[in-house]
């Protein structure tokens, strides 16, 4: 049955406006939770860096460096050169979100280090996620302009590579605060009262990849709408 592009946009949109306004709240959150827990120093004047290498030490973990980086909320760990990068206010900062965000990076080069499965998943699906990136939305274009459903339907699959790369990166991101937080309470780097700021600030950070899985979805649910109707009118 033919129906109306209309239908289809309203469809997307009443999907979309909600992911929006979870996308916005979570950027906030992550900055105002993140700017109130950098505020607020730790009681054992635990830096990041020495966060990041108790997390290591914990896991048994001793061959990856650990190096400052320049911006905000830049932190990260490059498995290429195997070194945590820790942005400015992380790095020598002895505050509870330091603390917490150090030791989630520690976290995914503990996971890298004891092959978890999901990291490897998402490391191997990588170079197809760059290629999907970049030819993806020349392909829907070229379909859409030239009416040709197999371009457009190869447009679709090389977008699904995003939302799969999203997909995948949930449970790593997860699984490496879950790991922070386990080695921040054995290791007792943290008191009670700063563990649970540490992992508010986790938490914060985790909900902008919930965002972004959900965004990337809607998308591709759009472009297969727009694929069946086009299929609709063909009839």
């Amino acid at each position: 049955m033919y129906r109306s592009p209309f239908y289809y946009d309203a469809i997307y949109w009443i999907l979309m406006i909600p992911v929006l306004i979870l996308s916005l709240y979570a950027q906030f959150k992550v900055s105002s939770t993140f700017r109130r827990y950098s505020s607020q120093p730790n009681r054992r004047r635990i830096t990041g860096s020495q966060a990041a290498y108790e997390v290591l030490r914990a896991n048994g973990v001793h061959d990856v460096q650990i190096r400052p980086c320049r911006g905000s909320l830049t932190d990260h760990f490059d498995p290429r050169d195997n070194t945590i990068y820790l942005s400015e206010p992380v790095y020598n900062a002895g505050t509870v979100a330091a603390v917490g965000v150090a030791a989630h990076e520690a976290g995914h080069a503990v996971q890298y280090a004891v092959g978890y499965g999901p990291i490897r998943i998402r490391s191997f699906i990588i170079p197809a996620t760059q290629f999907g990136s970049k030819f993806a939305f020349i392909a829907l274009l070229l379909g859409l302009a030239l009416y040709s459903q197999p371009l457009f339907a190869a447009g679709i699959v090389l977008f699904s590579l995003t939302t799969l790369f999203q997909l995948v990166t949930l449970p790593v991101e997860f699984n490496a605060s879950a790991r922070a937080l386990s080695t921040i309470n054995s290791a007792y780097l943290l008191d009670d009262d700063e563990r649970k700021g540490a992992g508010k600030v986790l938490t914060a950070a985790a909900l902008t990849y919930v965002a972004a899985l959900l965004s990337s979805a809607v998308q591709l649910l759009r472009y297969l709408l727009i694929f069946a109707g086009r299929s609709d009118r063909r009839r």
